[in-house]
């Protein structure tokens, strides 16, 4: 029997089964979107997106969605006009709960009724609507809550498994509370449905709700331990709860957001186990501690270098080795493990503990513990510099900027988007459009004649901009300072997002680009902290952890 699948938490699932249904949310994450971009407008939401993509590989044929927006409105149009659904409906839900909404709400469910009951052939079943009520039973001990936009189960998963805590998905759909108020048996159908009707649209209401107050009841919960808030990307709805959420809880609160793809799935882990460890929750599942001679090594696995260093018993640094991660995280860890060992005249037998972090910290098998690069970067941070609060970290693949509390522990964070907009990526690439080296562009644009700007961010676009500059025969030192104001202002904008405060420093290998920083501290009026040893903070940062093991 073919599945019926609804989008949204207002659709009357038990209507649906009481006529003989078998239903199911609908909330993958694709790959990407090769057939819905080929019949959707490029800026309708990631989730509208992933919904044509299903149907259009023909994993889904029967559709009951709720006309909630205008992606989902777009949706049943194209929909409609495919041909490729068994059986396809909207609902006309109104967006307040009055007597003449109830009323309109009553009328739609007889005709939805009426329609898919002649699809599937069946009359409706009293017992088995009745039967479908399953009130939603509210977690009583410590937990996190997802909240906000719908979230992809995919990423929900990856979600639960990074958290210390049970998670419970709030979001969209899932914070469905219908029946909560069972109806008498003597009712007939038309006074049950004019009770559904009502019921539907009593629930915990969606933002799209004239009037969401009683959403509130999300985040009052004196369980809650803290707040994950997920929003999609075009959707602006809960972008707004999320800022009223922010000053009216006391929880720890991370926003992410997805395009609703699993392109981004990397990155979002980072942010959601760095979130994770600043919850403070200890994990009771520790390997069991290998006592070896007293030296600890960090491993900082990125996108560009492979980073370590080894720690002795004192916490002071006896080796450390920068080297190119090449093809693979693994070997990368293994060559640079053993380059450091060789300068400690160490063996590996002699490590205590070894600590991962960084870009490709999961594919390294090596390692006792695995620590996101945004926890060990403050750690270490905070060891080379304790006055630091602020640390900015351009890598090769991200940026992130780290608020630190006294202790260097992560007070707050933000990163950049999967576009590799103001990373080092985005400087090598202009410098090999310019045909320099990575350490001639740090060089030059400290002594500029013409302020030229950069309009664009898009490696793609600032190429073309480059190209362009360079026909016109601007200067060399022009152009890179130009390049440097930009990676500035979009850092400086990071910096701001996160409430950024003195003293900043700067870590990984862009720190080391002279140009850059002075444009950087230009930009911020202050100047920044950059330690000799600040390219290895994210390695030292996971030695640390590893010497408390």
């Amino acid at each position: 029997m073919s599945k019926t699948y609804y989008v949204c938490k207002y659709t009357p699932v038990e209507l649906l089964r009481a006529l003989g249904g078998d239903c199911e949310i609908l909330n993958e994450m694709p790959e990407g979107f090769d057939r819905a971009e080929q019949v959707a407008h490029p800026n309708i939401c990631g989730f509208g997106k992933s919904v044509l993509e299903e149907v259009l590989a023909g994993n889904i044929k029967e559709l009951v969605l709720v006309n909630c927006c205008d992606t989902i409105r777009s949706v049943y149009d194209i929909l409609k006009d495919s041909g490729q659904m068994d059986f396809l409906y909207m609902i006309d839900m109104l967006h307040c709960d009055i007597e003449c909404s109830r009323e309109r709400t009553a009328a739609q469910l007889k005709e939805l009724a009426e329609t898919y009951g002649a699809y599937k052939e069946k009359s409706f079943d009293k017992k088995v609507f009745l039967e479908a009520f399953q009130p939603k039973e509210r977690i009583q001990k410590p937990h996190l809550a997802v909240l906000g936009a719908r979230m992809g189960q995919e990423l929900f998963q990856m979600t639960e498994v990074a958290m210390p805590l049970p998670v419970v998905n709030e979001t969209c759909v899932y914070n469905r509370s219908v029946g909560e108020n069972l109806p008498t048996e003597e009712m007939d159908f038309d006074t049950l449905m004019e009770w559904y009707a009502g019921e539907l649209l009593h629930q915990i209401p969606c933002m799209r709700m004239m009037d969401h107050a009683g959403r509130k009841v999300l985040y009052q919960d004196p369980s809650l331990k803290g707040i994950i808030y997920h929003t999609v990307k075009f959707c602006d709805f809960y972008s707004f709860e999320y800022a009223d959420i922010k000053g009216h809880t006391d929880v720890p609160l991370l926003k992410i957001e997805s395009d609703f793809t699993l392109q981004s799935s990397g990155q979002l882990s980072t942010r959601l186990e760095a979130f994770a460890e600043s919850l403070g929750i200890q994990d009771e599942t520790k390997k069991e501690k290998v006592m070896g001679k007293g030296y600890y090594a960090g491993i900082d696995s990125g996108s560009t270098s492979t980073d370590v260093v080894i720690l002795d018993k004192n916490r002071e640094i006896i080796s450390s080795v920068i080297m190119p991660t090449g093809a693979g995280a693994a070997n990368g860890a293994e060559r640079a493990l053993e380059e450091a060992l060789k300068q400690a005249k160490l063996n590996r037998e002699d490590l205590d503990a070894v600590v991962t972090t960084g870009y490709g910290r999961t594919a390294i098998s090596d390692g006792d513990k695995s620590i996101t690069e945004i926890t060990c970067h403050a750690r270490g941070a905070h060891f080379l510099d304790p006055r630091v609060r602020t640390v900015v970290d351009i890598g090769g693949q991200d940026s992130k900027v780290i608020r630190l509390n006294e202790d260097g522990s992560v007070k707050n964070f933000v990163m950049n988007d999967k576009c590799a907009a103001g990373t080092g990526r985005f400087l090598e690439m202009m410098a090999k459009t310019m045909e320099m080296s990575l350490d001639e562009l740090s060089q030059v644009g400290l002594s500029y004649q013409e302020d030229i700007t950069i309009s664009s961010m898009c490696t793609v676009f600032a190429e073309s901009e480059v190209v362009s500059l360079i026909a016109q025969n601007k200067h060399t030192d022009d152009i890179v300072h130009g390049l440097n104001k930009a990676v500035a202002a979009k850092t400086a904008s990071l910096v701001k997002r996160v409430g950024g405060e003195e003293a900043y420093m700067m870590t990984g290998g862009v720190a080391q680009n002279k140009g850059l920083v002075k444009t950087l501290e230009e930009r911020l009026g202050t100047s920044l902290v950059i330690s000799p040893k600040s390219q290895l903070c994210g390695a030292l940062g996971a030695a640390l952890f590893a010497a408390d093991m």
